[in-house]
């Protein structure tokens, strides 16, 4: 249940969250809150593999 949970979350996150990885984001001029989105993007693709 948990693991489905996480591919649930997966999917939406590539449907609501920026990719930034398409956009070529230097992630040495990235703001807080990108890294945030991009750690936390990170996380919720490991936990759902």
């Amino acid at each position: 249940m948990k693991k489905q949970f996480f591919k649930t979350l997966a999917k939406i996150n590539k449907a609501v969250l920026p990719s930034y990885s398409k956009k070529e984001l230097d992630l040495a001029k990235a703001k807080k809150w990108q890294l945030a989105i991009i750690g936390f993007r990170a996380w919720v693709t490991k936990r759902a593999l």
